[in-house]
């Protein structure tokens, strides 16, 4: 059941988060260039961070199978996870939101490009922490 939960959570982090990922970041470059995509890349970002809830269910099963939920690495990542999906929910999509809604060129696109790369520095960082596993006997 492990293996069958690890893949879940893995093939959620894949086609959840990644969507989530090369849609922020395109969108302060197509602010400034082409507008049009806006509403696509948008959406993407909305529809696939609600998709992205299943990462840390699947995860949180899959340590728990694996009987590391106390582990610091783990923690470390949940909090990291946490603080990710608080930037995307409050910060990336309300700015998106916000230059959907200005007429004519918007400045809002430098913070909205700050908070992308936040966003993606911490899930960079949490992939990391689950490929490392710092204390792990696994020697991956």
């Amino acid at each position: 059941m492990t293996k069958v939960l690890l893949s879940l959570h893995v093939l959620a982090a894949i086609l959840a988060v990644g969507p989530v990922t090369v849609a922020a970041s395109m969108f302060p470059a197509a602010a400034r260039r082409d507008r049009s995509w806006l509403p696509l890349l948008h959406r993407i970002c909305r529809v696939y961070a609600a998709l992205g809830i299943a990462v840390p269910i699947f995860g949180l099963a899959t340590a728990s199978s694996l009987g590391v939920l106390g582990n610091t690495w783990l923690l470390v990542s949940i909090a990291l996870t946490a603080v990710a999906a608080a930037v995307l929910v409050f910060q990336v999509l309300p700015t998106q939101s916000k230059i959907l809604a200005a007429e004519g060129p918007v400045r809002v696109a430098t913070p909205l490009g700050m908070y992308t790369g936040v966003f993606n520095l911490l899930w960079a960082t949490v992939t990391v922490l689950m490929i490392v596993r710092p204390g792990s006997t696994t020697g991956a």
